[in-house]
C-alpha cells in the first residue's frame, strides 16, 4: 500500500518540474499502476489543473495531452478514424471502462512499461514526445532513454498517411498481453513494433519492400520471419519465449496483409 504525505495540485508546469526533481516525490498520473507498490511518497504531484486533459486534430496531426486517459484515446473520433482503429484497438482490451477512466496517456508512455499496448502501437507511428526539460523527442529515442525527472507534457502525433494495424494475444480478457505487434505502412516503408515479448517495445524499419503480385504470400511470409527474428523474446509466468516468436511472426504477418488492403 502506498502512503503519501502531502498532495499537492500544481498551478504551472515550472512548479511540477521543480517538485519533481526530489526522488522521493512523484508525479500521479492516473495512479493506477503508481498504486500497486509499496513505496512511501513524500509529495504527489497532481497535474491535472494545468490543461493537459485534452487532444487537438489539426492538419498536421495530433496533440495528445499527458492527462488524457486511456478511454480519451478509445473514444476520439479523429484518432479511431485517421489511424483505421489501430488506436482503440489497443487500448480497448485494457483491464475495463473504469480502470481506462483512470490510467492516462503520460502514466502509459512515461513508464515504458514492457506490456505497454499503449507504447507498443504509438512506436509504430510518426510519434514524438514533448517535455518539459528537454523538449520534443522521438518517442523511438525517448523509449530507449533512462527515466529521469522530466515532466511529459504531451504525445505528439503526425498525420503522415500510414496504414496501421495493431493485434495483440492475451489469456484471459483483463490480462496482460502475451505478445503485442504493430505494422504500419507509409508507401513503400514497412514500420513494427513488438511489445509485451516480455520487454518494452522497440521498432524497425524495413524500406523499398512491395510485394510482386505474382508471389505475394510467400514475400509476405519472408518479410515477417525477417521482422521477427529482429527483437529479443523472453520467458516467464505467461509464455515461453518460442511461443511468444511464433506469435510474434504470425502477427506481424496478419499486420503486413492488412495494411497492404486493396494492393494485396
Amino acid at each position: 500500500m502506498r502512503t503519501i504525505n502531502k498532495f499537492v495540485k500544481v498551478k504551472t508546469l515550472a512548479e511540477a518540474y521543480e517538485l519533481n526533481q526530489k526522488r522521493s516525490n512523484v508525479v500521479l498520473g492516473g495512479f493506477m499502476w503508481l498504486k500497486m507498490g509499496n513505496q512511501a511518497i513524500q509529495t504527489a504531484i497532481d497535474l491535472s489543473g494545468l490543461g493537459l486533459d485534452q487532444i487537438e486534430e489539426n492538419d498536421e496531426g495530433f496533440q495528445i495531452g499527458s492527462m488524457c486517459t486511456l478511454r480519451d484515446l478509445e473514444r476520439h473520433e479523429g484518432l479511431d478514424e485517421y489511424f483505421q482503429g489501430a488506436v482503440r484497438e489497443a487500448v480497448h482490451h485494457i483491464v475495463g471502462v473504469q480502470f481506462r477512466n483512470g490510467a492516462t496517456v503520460g502514466g502509459s508512455v512515461f513508464g515504458r512499461y514492457g506490456f505497454s499496448d499503449v507504447l507498443t502501437c504509438l512506436m509504430a507511428l510518426d510519434c514524438q514526445v514533448e517535455l518539459y526539460q528537454r523538449g520534443i523527442v522521438p518517442l523511438k529515442e525517448f523509449a530507449q532513454m533512462k527515466h529521469d525527472n522530466d515532466i511529459l507534457m504531451r504525445v505528439l502525433i503526425k498525420k503522415d498517411g500510414r496504414k496501421i494495424s495493431y493485434q495483440s494475444q492475451r489469456h484471459a480478457k483483463t490480462d496482460f498481453p502475451v505478445i503485442a505487434v504493430a505494422v504500419a505502412r507509409k508507401e513503400n516503408q514497412f514500420f513494427v513494433s513488438v511489445g509485451a515479448r516480455p520487454m518494452k517495445a522497440g521498432v524497425i524499419e524495413k524500406s523499398g519492400w512491395l510485394p510482386a503480385s505474382s508471389r505475394s504470400d510467400r514475400e509476405i511470409e519472408a518479410l515477417a520471419d525477417w521482422a521477427k527474428d529482429q527483437f529479443i523474446y523472453g520467458s516467464n509466468m505467461r509464455a515461453t519465449s518460442e511461443y511468444r516468436e511464433h506469435l510474434a511472426y504470425v502477427y506481424i504477418k496478419r499486420g503486413v496483409k492488412e495494411v497492404l488492403g486493396n494492393d494485396h
